[in-house]
């Protein structure tokens, strides 16, 4: 079945969702949009709803009440191949099966499109090999994905969500574990693929700071409903900080970018530190 859409019609939308598990809600009564060709960013502390909330987006997690929608057509809907035509998922800390390579991995984003009619094709093989150069692993290709460093192992999953050639990416904490050079490995080849290819990107993060400067939209989730949702710079102040995540920071502009920094404050033992730290290497004085 082919969906048609206007331009003005959301990639995904929550309407009056409640969401949850053993019929406890985490969200509840929550709308949203998610426009095509942006970076969305879930925020929030620990529990309160981002990966539920993706997994609702998803399909992964079924709504204890209202719907979601997607391309304006209610996901529930849709058959399983056509909604992994259009919605691409990589889960939180995914596993590859032993003595996978990475082409055998993106491989398995083609899926989708096969059928008993319709078997492997030199297209797939070559949609395959696209991703692969787009995330930069031509060279480690036939390489056993277990054998790869952290930030390349990430980078093949993404290849895999890219070899699907689905519109809208899913993404759930994908710097989780990574050191920082991983993580900003990770997130410029996410906002790479949003401004060449024109993915819409939904993802979870828990660095603030990274989030505000590779999403165009952050949304901040709270006590089951949505905090604060806007442009990095509307979203990120003291308050929302203090309320939605009980942190006392300021927030700055990042020297490199001008997006949002947040920079915690000090509290008694955080300056008692610094103080002790500096005594221990100030010079010693004349003893003489």
């Amino acid at each position: 079945m082919t969906t048609h859409h206007t331009n003005d019609t959301p990639v995904l939308e929550a309407r009056a969702l409640s969401v949850g598990y053993d019929r406890h809600p985490v969200l509840r009564d929550l709308d949203l949009r998610v426009e095509r060709g942006t970076v969305t960013t879930f925020l929030g502390a620990n529990g309160c709803g981002k990966s539920t909330l993706l997994k609702a987006f998803g399909r992964v997690l079924k709504p204890q009440s209202g719907e979601v929608l997607l391309d304006g057509v209610p996901i529930r809907r849709e058959p399983n191949r056509q909604v992994a035509r259009k919605l691409a998922i990589l889960p939180q800390s995914p596993v590859a099966p032993a003595g996978t390579s990475v082409l055998d991995l993106v491989m398995r984003g083609r899926n989708p499109h096969q059928s008993w009619a319709k078997p492997w094709t030199a297209e797939d093989a070559a949609v395959a090999e696209e991703a692969i150069a787009a995330t930069g692993l031509t060279e480690v290709a036939h390489r056993d994905v277990a054998s790869l460093s952290g930030g390349q192992r990430q980078r093949a999953w993404i290849a895999l969500v890219v070899a699907q050639q689905a519109e809208t990416l899913l993404l759930d904490e994908p710097t989780t574990y990574l050191d920082l050079a991983h993580q900003l490995e990770v997130l410029r080849l996410v906002r790479r693929l949003n401004r060449e290819q024109g993915s819409t990107v939904v993802m979870v993060l828990h660095d603030l700071s990274l989030a505000a400067r590779y999403s165009d939209r952050l949304v901040v989730l709270h006590d089951g409903g949505i905090a604060a949702d806007g442009a990095p710079d509307e979203v990120l102040t003291p308050a929302l900080l203090e309320h939605a995540f009980g942190l006392h920071a300021r927030v700055v502009p990042d020297p490199v970018t001008g997006a949002p920094m947040i920079v915690p404050e000090a509290d008694e033992h955080d300056r008692l530190l610094h103080t002790d730290r500096h005594d221990a290497l100030a010079p010693a004085g004349n003893l003489g």
